[in-house]
C-alpha cells in the first residue's frame, strides 16, 4: 500500500499561491466522513497517482488518524497536465467496495498467429472486495485464444479471495473472429453511349430489299 503525506489546509489558503509554491489542494471524504480539506506536495502526489491510478489503496497520514482511500478524482491542467486538484475517497473498516477493476491482456493468442482477429469487448470488470485485496488490475491470458469461436468470458478471470463478480459472469472479453480478405469488386464494363443529337453509329447491315 501506497503512503502519502497531507497537511491540513489552513482557512483562507489560495488553491493558486499553493500552487504556485509546489502544493496541490485535495479533499477527502467518504460515506461516514466529512469533508476535510487538504494539502499535498504535487511531485509526491504525481508519483502516487502514477503508481495507484484509481484502483489501489492510497494511506493517508499526518493528519491524525491514517485514512485508507482511493483517487476517487484528479483535475489536470488541459495544456501542461499538472495535476490542479485531487479528491481521495475514505474507506469504512471492514466494508467491502464495488469497483470496476482495468484488466490487463497478457500473453499472445495462437489464432492471432494463425491470422484470425482478436476482438477484445470489455476493458473493466466491477467486482466487491475487501480493501485489503483490491487488485490494481486483473490479467487476461490471450493464450486460451486459440481457435476461431473461442471466447475468454468475465466468470473465468481469477479473483481475489475476498471478491464477487458483480460483471455479468458470460459477458464476453475477449474472442477470436475469423479473418475475412475483402476482395475488390470488380470495374463495370462501359458502354460508349451516343452524346445527345449525335448521328447513330453507321452499320455495316445491308437494308432488306424491297418485295416487287
Amino acid at each position: 500500500m501506497l503512503t502519502l503525506e497531507v497537511k491540513n489546509r489552513e482557512a483562507g489558503e489560495s488553491a493558486d499561491t499553493l500552487r504556485e509554491s509546489g502544493f496541490v489542494p485535495a479533499v477527502v471524504y467518504g460515506h461516514r466522513e466529512e469533508s476535510r480539506s487538504l494539502t499535498i506536495d504535487g511531485k509526491k502526489l504525481e508519483h502516487v497517482w502514477k503508481t495507484a491510478g484509481h484502483t489501489s489503496l492510497v494511506r493517508l497520514a499526518g493528519i491524525g488518524e491514517e485514512k485508507d482511500t482511493l483517487i476517487k478524482d484528479i483535475h489536470m491542467h488541459p495544456v501542461t497536465g499538472r495535476i490542479l486538484h485531487a479528491d481521495f475517497y475514505a474507506l469504512e473498516k471492514g466494508k467491502k467496495i464495488q469497483i470496476a477493476v482495468p484488466l490487463e491482456f497478457v500473453g499472445e493468442a495462437p489464432a492471432e498467429k494463425a491470422g484470425h482477429i482478436i476482438v477484445k469487448a470489455l476493458h473493466h470488470i466491477e467486482i466487491e472486495v475487501a480493501p485489503q485485496e483490491l487488485p490494481h488490475n486483473l490479467p487476461v491470458d490471450l493464450a486460451k485464444l486459440v481457435e476461431v469461436g473461442d471466447h475468454i468470458a468475465a466468470s473465468q478471470i481469477a479473483l481475489p479471495s475476498s471478491a464477487t463478480l458483480i460483471t455479468h459472469g458470460e459477458d464476453i472479453i475477449a474472442s477470436v473472429t475469423a479473418f475475412i480478405e475483402e476482395k475488390e469488386p470488380e470495374a463495370p464494363v462501359e458502354t460508349a453511349v451516343p452524346a445527345e443529337g449525335a448521328p447513330a453509329p453507321e452499320t455495316t447491315e445491308q437494308p432488306a430489299a424491297e418485295e416487287k
